[in-house]
């Protein structure tokens, strides 16, 4: 035994010096990509659209995936004119499907680089870089009696996959959308409520006008008695946690946001960035996320949620101010200083110089 495992390393270090500079695991993972358990990946297994800003991707992870829970996201990272950009996506799909594969639904986002890409390009046996699921919107192994589920738009994705996935007793869920055609998963939505699965109220925007609370109330009389899972447009969002907190019941609202809430009113005058590393410059609004205008102008950012949770975009910020769109705090740093800061989260309030 000894002497078989012996020969066996002694080939495999000739393989390696045969194969250096790479060594024979990179040619094994061209071979077979999902097999690195450090190297985490996927591959599409296919495509399916389901409105015409929206597509299904069936993925099957490599090597190292763990379950997710209902309700949570993944990254995904897509090469994008040679470079690779993270996205957040919700797992839409259960956790214990007998093939072992996943669904995210990518929803058009304007100006998006890489939802653009991905609905117009993926195709099966494209590569995705794929992180470990994350996220806390989830509903507890002891569910509440009585849900509610408040979505509009592509936040109906982490809710698809609670539906998907858990056996629940009374819910309802509340979708908007502008039309009955771009209902995500409006086929199946529809389908369990006839089932009696789920109460569904749709909310067609286009000719009823956005969602209030006051309005919400009106379609579940028995709201207050109702734990709520809500995710959406922070508008809507905003709206919902401002009416539940002034009900004193703001333990029984879940909120999951696929953008930071960001403060109203003067949030800085913008300036010129300088990317020191990359020798580039751009100019930002104050409004602006330091993240979008450094993508914009061809700097490869680090990013990762892009809501100013995962803390993946810190970059230096070496001199200047910015100010953050979620409570208008203004951070500095003077020449030689070396100040991190939150790029997806940050606008610039000045002049800035940034370490990238």
């Amino acid at each position: 035994m000894a002497a078989t495992q012996a020969l066996r390393a002694g080939a495999w270090r000739v393989v390696e010096l045969l194969t250096t500079p790479l060594v024979p695991a990179d040619y094994l993972d061209v071979v077979a990509p999902l097999r690195n358990r450090e190297v985490l990946r996927a591959k599409v297994v296919a495509v399916h659209p389901e409105t015409d800003r929206a597509v299904t991707l069936t993925l099957r992870p490599g090597r190292g995936w763990r379950r997710h829970e209902p309700g949570q996201y993944l990254r995904l990272g897509v090469d994008v004119d040679g470079v690779r950009l993270w996205r957040a996506y919700s797992l839409t799909s259960a956790p214990h499907r007998p093939d072992g594969l996943l669904t995210v639904t990518v929803t058009a986002v304007d100006d998006g680089a890489v939802s653009r890409h991905l609905i117009g390009k993926a195709r099966p046996g494209m590569l995705l870089g794929l992180e470990r699921p994350a996220g806390d919107f989830v509903v507890p192994g002891q569910a509440p009696e009585k849900i509610l589920f408040v979505t509009a738009g592509s936040g109906i994705t982490p809710v698809m996959g609670i539906l998907r996935s858990a056996s629940l007793s009374d819910v309802v869920v509340v979708h908007s959308a502008p039309t009955a055609r771009d209902v995500l998963f409006g086929g199946e939505l529809r389908a369990l409520a006839r089932d009696r699965k789920i109460r569904l109220v749709e909310r067609h925007t286009r000719t009823g006008g956005r969602l209030s609370p006051a309005d919400l109330h009106e379609a579940v009389p028995d709201l207050a008695e109702r734990h709520t899972w809500a995710c959406g447009p922070n508008a809507m969002l905003d709206e919902l946690t401002a009416y539940w907190s002034d009900a004193g019941h703001t333990d029984r609202l879940h909120v999951e946001r696929f953008r930071p809430a960001t403060i109203t009113g003067d949030t800085g005058d913008g300036g010129t960035l300088t990317f020191l590393r990359s020798g580039r410059t751009a100019q930002a609004g104050g409004g602006t996320p330091l993240l979008e205008a450094g993508e914009a102008a061809g700097v490869l950012m680090p990013s990762g949620c892009r809501m100013g949770i995962c803390f993946s975009c810190v970059l230096p910020l070496r001199e200047g101010a910015v100010r953050d769109l979620r409570d208008g705090r203004l951070t500095t740093a003077t020449e030689g200083d070396n100040v991190l800061v939150q790029t997806c989260v940050s606008a610039a309030a000045g002049d800035c110089r940034l370490d990238v």
